[in-house]
């Protein structure tokens, strides 16, 4: 059974409804998804941390089974900004103004703005195998154009890339995840089954192409304002890659980080692709407890 004493529920916040799972006892910790995941990507990772903290795992906005808002032309309903909202509503509601994140790809670019707009309610950051939104567009070269070529094939104008994917939808999602080779049980047969039937609902691979497309428009305005205003993380940060992915192949991701943090910056790679907290639970799990023992309470 996965999530052993989590309770599966769903909650209003910012007029959107969230599915989340929350169990254990203990300092609040806020665990953010990626693409094209829900927050089942957690289940190696979430019953061990409940031990000590109170794990929270929602599925963001537009993906899993929570609310998908309709696509627009300025992308703003899947902006960061507007997502990270949502996850300091959620939090708040449950009673945490304060709290720890740990996040991956997608949900690490929501955590990332989370704890700039919202200083005050992030005690600590782990980002796993990503550097920040800008970085990545100022510096594209051809590497990252081939190698993360999706991000501007779902940045496309709507629906052109909506239509292609959906023509068979688990085929582009076993496409998709196979970044470095992997066969078609690498993924727990639950965990796979909640992406596909995710990717399923209507309007999901809509929002996933939303949230490409504020990326390299609306998110890139506010990324860029907040780096003119001197704005940077104010918590400690801890950035974990694959070491068998691209993001240390391209980057050196710590000097990266310290760019945009005013606070300790620690990390490095884990034996894993692009998906860390199912190939290499143990090592994140190795990297994460040291660095969340600062909490508060923990």
């Amino acid at each position: 059974m996965l999530f052993p004493d989590f309770v599966l529920e769903e909650r209003r916040v910012e007029g959107q409804t969230l599915r989340l799972r929350r169990g254990g006892h203990g300092p609040p910790l806020l665990l953010l998804h990626g693409n094209p995941q829900t927050h089942m990507m957690w289940h190696k990772v979430a019953p061990v941390l409940a031990r000590r903290f109170t794990v929270v795992c929602p599925d963001l906005r537009g993906y899993g089974f929570s609310a998908k808002p309709g696509p627009s032309d300025d992308h703003a309903a899947y902006s960061k900004r507007a997502m990270a909202a949502d996850m300091v509503g959620l939090m708040r509601g449950l009673g945490f103004g304060r709290f720890g994140i740990v996040s991956h790809d997608r949900g690490a670019r929501v955590a990332h703005r989370l704890a700039l707009d919202m200083p005050g309610a992030v005690d600590r950051l782990a980002v796993m195998d990503i550097v920040p939104t800008l970085e990545h567009f100022e510096r594209t070269d051809m590497a990252f154009a081939m190698g993360y070529y999706h991000w501007f094939f779902l940045a496309q104008r709507h629906d052109l890339p909506e239509r292609m994917i959906l023509r068979d939808v688990e085929d582009w999602f076993d496409l998709h995840t196979a970044r470095e080779p992997k066969g078609s049980g690498f993924f727990h047969p639950e965990a796979r089954a909640d992406y596909l039937a995710a990717l399923k609902q209507p309007g999901t691979v809509t929002a996933i192409c939303e949230d490409y497309r504020a990326a390299a428009t609306i998110d890139l305005d506010h990324d860029r304002a907040s780096r003119a205003a001197g704005e940077v993380v104010q918590c400690p940060v801890l950035a974990l890659w694959g070491g068998r992915g691209k993001i240390g192949q391209w980057y050196e991701p710590l000097s990266l980080w310290r760019k945009y943090a005013a606070g300790p910056v620690s990390g490095h790679a884990v034996p894993s692709g692009h998906y860390l907290a199912e190939e290499a639970p143990e090592a994140v799990l190795a990297a994460l407890e040291p660095f969340l023992a600062g909490m508060p309470g923990a």
